[in-house]
């Protein structure tokens, strides 16, 4: 089913409308610029009923991009964080992937982008996993992208913005042409960056290991793993990791909201590990789901009811 030919409602500037009346013009700025930010959210069905996770954290994200992109969001986060809930509530969603997007409306066009009205949609549907779950188990087969991951004063890397992506679609693409899953993007001076959409990591001799922020997105769901592996009294380090570094670790994973925790089981034609998904990254699979299901009750503040 086409995504523009759905049921269900969608938050427009303040209200909620029909799924598919929710409709901008051609002449719509971000459109044609990639002038936009966005965010990539997920609810969880729990005993407690349906939660977001990490939902404050993802609407500061949010308003940072913005702020990253002189998009003046004409609502407080507060504001943000009741319409997403007000959206999975409405379409009935159980569990949901939300994306709300900040845009340029259709005043004007060129690059000066001047008076120009700042827009606010969300969107939440159903969507259970970005990956298979045997997938979750058996593990991403990989390569490295032959596009680099953007320098940090070429664009900005640190606001989540539509137009970045265009540099991820590219690197997938080649990547699931030549007959892999992922791409592993490097960054302008030859070290590992990320995926085209997820953080990376590393494990060797016990200890993770995960680049540093410099050209990456800062994750929610890497900082949630950073937290998971200090319960378990398991060391993180951040720092630049070379390909040859990847080739010869004992386990490697993907994090993101969308990805979830994933393994890799092949990168550059290395068989990762043994090939199978290894016991830390498992470990970090199970408490990552629990925590976000609500079995963890130490992180129930990260949790917000959509009642």
């Amino acid at each position: 089913m086409a995504f523009s030919d759905r049921d269900g409602f969608i938050w427009m500037d303040g209200k909620l409308v029909d799924w598919r009346d929710a409709q901008i013009h051609f002449l719509t700025s971000s459109l044609h610029y990639g002038t936009g930010v966005f965010e990539g959210i997920r609810a969880y069905e729990t005993d407690a009923g349906t939660c977001i996770f990490r939902l404050e954290d993802h609407v500061r994200r949010l308003f940072n991009s913005a702020k990253i992109l002189h998009l003046d969001i004409p609502y407080t986060e507060e504001e943000v964080s009741s319409a997403i809930c007000e959206v999975v509530r409405e379409n009935n969603l159980k569990e949901a992937y939300i994306r709300p997007l900040v845009f340029l409306g259709s005043e004007g066009m060129g690059l000066r982008a001047e008076g120009l009205k700042v827009h606010l949609g969300i969107a939440a549907w159903e969507w259970p996993s970005y990956t298979s779950p045997e997938t979750l188990e058996s593990g991403l087969k990989v390569r490295t992208s032959s596009y680099t991951r953007h320098h940090v004063n070429i664009t900005m890397v640190k606001a989540k913005a539509s137009g970045n992506y265009i540099n991820s679609m590219l690197a997938l693409r080649e990547a699931l042409d030549s007959g892999c899953d992922e791409a592993i993007m490097l960054d302008p001076e030859g070290y590992v960056a990320e995926g085209s959409a997820e953080n990376f990591f590393i494990v060797r001799k016990g200890a993770i290991y995960t680049p540093d922020l410099t050209s990456c997105l800062d994750g929610i769901t890497r900082d949630t793993v950073f937290t998971l592996a200090a319960d378990q009294g398991i060391a993180v380090h951040e720092k630049r990791i070379s390909r040859d570094e990847v080739y010869i670790s004992d386990e490697a994973f993907f994090s993101g909201t969308a990805a979830e925790i994933v393994p890799i089981r092949e990168y550059d034609s290395r068989i990762m590990g043994t090939g199978e998904r290894g016991s830390l990254t498992a470990e970090l699979q199970s408490a990552y789901f629990d925590l976000v299901r609500g079995k963890n009750s130490k992180y129930l503040s990260w949790l917000t009811s959509v009642a």
